[in-house]
């Protein structure tokens, strides 16, 4: 990667209002940049703009602390590296942490004479001292060195530590072991001690105590690439790499792509394994600080399961989690794949790791201690699930049994009809769903009795299709039958009672759903037979069974029209309108559902 020329500083970049990218890459587009030659400067610009905190020194790709008047009397620290590594290390600039971060390009080592004008701007600022922590890389060494010794010919008081915390290799090179993700912890550590006003020697001395205890280990499933270039290196489909480097560098070993379990054993083997030169000691007993760090492209879900695993592994082998940070802390651009840091922590580690930052990058972290904790609460006491044992049976009780068993063994009949209707439009397991919903009644039918309140058996219907059903449907059918439920009892029970339930409970999929009449839905079925069974609310006895068949009869029209409906909600909605000829599979499947009540009550006659 080239070094830019000066006038295209971070500085000058922030400045430009609205200017379109000067270059056009032949290659396509794989990178959410404007150009290879300025994205690491407006990408410093980018943070110091969205970080009131932050500022940046004009001609250099530095970022400070907005409030560098605040250092005076105090020992400043400042880190740094090649980019791509975001949020390392600008976000990790301000009060409790760094109080400057230099940035090279793309994954290549900052130049001296920034690193020299970061120095000497903390100087200037009145700090008592600065110290250089530096992952032990040549490149960085060398700059980051260089611009040392220029200080102290400046009369600043210059220390470096740094940090080689890689636990991949079982006998590192002269090179030594590689600075990784442990760096952010000692920035942590170190900012806290700087903070409280500790002298330069105090804090290099405790920091170089720390780093003994600290290690690093990577796996990655799947390369990155410096814009504009090829991926660093090449991985199989499957293939997942043990020990890689934040800047690509090959591993120690590639295998299949295990669970995320394994996976972590593996890693943890590794790093604490004895027969290595470079593995952290642990024992049953130590404590330890976790950081699982995301390399730039697991999802947040895959994290959550790594940082679970991480935490089991370690207490089965009897080592307390006082802490556990998971998110990115230094990424590899877009590489799809996690490291592990563990830092042995005693009482003073965890008291500065706890200390309060405003760096932008550090999370909000509890002080809890991850080991010992009650993680689960109870749900409460007082269920509010019903007490099914206690039902006793009614009048309506037979009736209401046939009834839904003629409804499950219909939504059984056109499970796949329901599934190739949905198909067209969604994922096609509308007749899976009701399928389900029919099975799991079924199987209660046959250990419960039938309550003779015919509310009680709406609220136990709304909790196993909301428990069991799943997806929208679950959903609404569940709100359906909780807001019909009240408007039904044991001595409320007549037509009227019924019709003022099913009007109550559509009314309720409405509200909540969103969905009108017209937009395709089951409520294109649903709302005609309600319309039509509020006339029971006024009609006599005998003409009961004409509404109820009129209603079956609007229902089974709704549906059928909706092929020529325009959807409006649901998933239908984003489907283009012309690919659409086929009737709502709800709106189907509440028709049939209707049919199957009315058929039973026909045959009551």
């Amino acid at each position: 990667m080239r070094n830019l020329p000066d006038l295209n500083s971070a500085a000058v970049i922030c400045s430009r209002k609205g200017n379109a990218p000067r270059e056009v890459n032949m290659q396509p587009q794989k990178k959410l940049i404007n150009s290879v030659d300025s994205c690491v400067d407006e990408a410093v610009c980018g943070l110091v703009r969205a970080n009131g905190g932050l500022s940046l020194l004009k001609g250099h790709r530095v970022v400070l602390r907005s409030d560098l008047e605040n250092l005076r009397g105090k020992v400043a620290l400042l880190s740094g590296g090649g980019s791509g590594h975001e949020p390392a290390h600008g976000g990790y600039v301000g009060a409790g942490m760094l109080s400057a971060a230099v940035a090279g390009g793309v994954f290549a080592s900052p130049p001296p004479a920034s690193i020299l004008a970061a120095i000497l701007s903390l100087y200037n600022a009145g700090a008592s001292g600065v110290l250089l922590i530096v992952k032990n890389y040549t490149g960085d060494r060398l700059n980051f060195g260089l611009a040392a010794e220029q200080a102290r010919n400046h009369g600043v008081a210059v220390d470096m530590v740094i940090v080689a915390e890689d636990c991949a290799f079982d006998r590192p090179s002269k090179a030594g072991r590689r600075g990784l993700c442990g760096t952010v912890l000692i920035h942590k550590l170190a900012g806290a001690l700087a903070q409280e006003g500790c002298s330069l020697d105090q804090i290099v001395s405790k920091v170089t105590e720390v780093l003994k205890g600290i290690g690093t280990l990577g796996v990655s499933l799947s390369p990155c690439s410096v814009p504009g270039c090829l991926p660093s290196f090449v991985l199989p489909p499957g293939d997942m790499e043990l020990g890689l480097g934040i800047h690509g560098e090959p591993g120690i070993k590639r295998s299949k792509v295990g669970f995320a379990d394994e996976v972590v054993k593996t890693m943890l083997d590794h790093m604490t394994n004895p027969d290595s030169q470079s593995h952290l000691p642990l024992k049953s007993g130590d404590r330890v600080v976790v950081c699982v760090n995301n390399l730039g492209a697991l999802s947040c879900l895959e994290m959550a399961i790594v940082a679970r695993a991480a935490v089991i592994c370690l207490e089965n082998r009897g080592v307390e989690v006082a802490r556990v940070m998971s998110g990115s802390f230094m990424t590899s651009l877009e590489m799809t794949g996690v490291s592990l840091t563990l830092m042995k922590a005693n009482q003073e580690t965890l008291r500065l790791f706890d200390a309060k930052t405003s760096a932008p990058a550090w999370p909000n972290l509890s002080s809890v201690c991850v080991t010992g904790r009650s993680y689960i609460t109870d749900p409460p006491a007082t269920s509010t699930r019903p007490q099914e044992d206690t039902y006793t049976e009614g009048p309506l009780s037979p009736v209401m049994r046939q009834v839904l068993q003629m409804i499950c063994s219909t939504l059984l009949d056109k499970q796949e009809e329901l599934n190739s209707l949905d198909r067209a439009a969604g994922d096609g397991d509308c007749g899976n769903t009701h399928a389900q919903a029919a099975k799991v009644i079924q199987e209660w039918l046959q250990d419960h009795v039938i309550p003779g309140c015919p509310g009680q058996l709406l609220s136990v219907l709304a909790r196993l299709v909301q428990e069991k059903m799943g997806g929208s449907s679950g959903a609404l059918y569940s709100l359906f039958l909780t807001a019909a439920a009240g408007h039904v009892t044991e001595t409320q029970s007549n037509a009227a009672a019924w019709a003022s339930a099913v009007h109550a409970g559509t009314q309720a999929m409405r509200r909540y759903g969103g969905a009108d009449p017209g937009d395709r839905t089951m409520l294109d079925a649903l709302c005609p037979a309600v319309d039509e069974l509020m006339k029971l609310t006024t009609s006599q006895p005998g003409g009961h069974m004409a509404i109820l068949q009129a209603a079956v009869q609007k229902a089974t029209l709704g549906a059928e029209e909706t092929r020529n409906l325009t959807a409006k909600a649901g998933r239908a909605s984003y489907i283009a309108a012309e690919r659409i000829t086929l009737p709502d599979p709800g709106a189907v499947a509440v028709a049939a559902i209707l049919r199957a009540v009315v058929e039973v009550l026909e045959a009551q006659k």
